[in-house]
């Protein structure tokens, strides 16, 4: 495991507007979340406490090297905006050398206002990702260990559209502790909630992790993925449009079904 290699780089399809475009997606190895306490995360494997800004720009030129995309996407299990400015800046120029139309990062609400440090930095379309899970306080404290309020999330995604950046809000589907009723009226309600806050919302089935709180649950048979039916109930029910892609579907470890459809 190298400190100066990305986790993961791809390319893939994406939604750019009204058009389907060509995506570089990159998994950068960072030092981490700062908060690294919600139930069902387990990205903290993909990260060293050894990691230095040095290390990240030679991540992301060898990233690069993947190929020409019109959008860029950079997930750092955690939050973008809390590694140094040098690295970001530098993230910055080369998004706008490169030509990228659209940069998606990833950001708790709390930290995304360290993005008035950038602003001379972005002349491109920027998005920034927020994972909410669900508009209900109790459910995200008690159930996810989130540890912010839906009304963070509302100043900070305000506080985002007002800079002419993007939201994108990502919501899970049956948090740990919830019924497969509750979860599907959780996530319908969480979609109305955010309803005029956000320009994207991502319906996040869970997946079962490993070394996380929810694996043990899972392996002691109190936990189960929801079924793909529900996110279909939730697609079919949400008076907005919403983006999908289950990971681990049809597995036992992913939102999957009885195995006969």
């Amino acid at each position: 495991m190298s400190i100066t290699d990305p986790v993961a780089v791809w390319i893939e399809r994406e939604r750019f507007h009204d058009d389907v475009v060509e995506c570089l997606t990159v998994i950068l190895r960072t030092r981490g979340c700062s908060w690294n306490r919600c139930l069902m995360c387990g990205y903290r494997r993909d990260t060293d406490p050894r990691v230095k800004v040095e290390d990240l720009k030679k991540q992301f030129e060898k990233a690069l090297r993947k190929g020409k995309a019109k959008m860029i996407k950079i997930f750092t299990s955690g939050s973008f905006f809390e590694l140094e400015k040098d690295f970001r800046d530098f993230v910055y120029d080369r998004v706008s050398e490169l030509g990228f139309e659209r940069l998606t990062v990833e950001s708790r609400p709390e930290i995304v206002y360290r993005v008035e440090e950038d602003l001379e930095k972005i002349g491109f379309e920027l998005e920034v990702g927020i994972g909410l899970e669900t508009s209900d306080d109790f459910v995200r404290e008690h159930c996810i260990n989130k540890g912010f309020k839906f009304e963070d999330f509302v100043r900070s995604a305000r506080f985002l559209r007002s800079k002419g950046f993007r939201v994108k809000v990502y919501l899970l589907l049956k948090p740990p502790f919830l019924s497969e009723g509750e979860a599907v009226r959780d996530a319908l309600k969480s979609i109305d909630d955010v309803k005029g806050l956000v320009d994207i919302v991502s319906l996040n089935p869970t997946n079962v992790q490993s070394g996380t709180y929810l694996e043990e649950l899972w392996r002691r048979k109190l936990y189960r993925p929801p079924w793909l039916w529900s996110v279909v109930e939730v697609l079919k029910k949400s008076k907005i449009e919403i983006i999908s892609d289950p990971v681990g579907a049809g597995s036992s470890r992913g939102p999957h079904n009885c195995g006969r459809c």
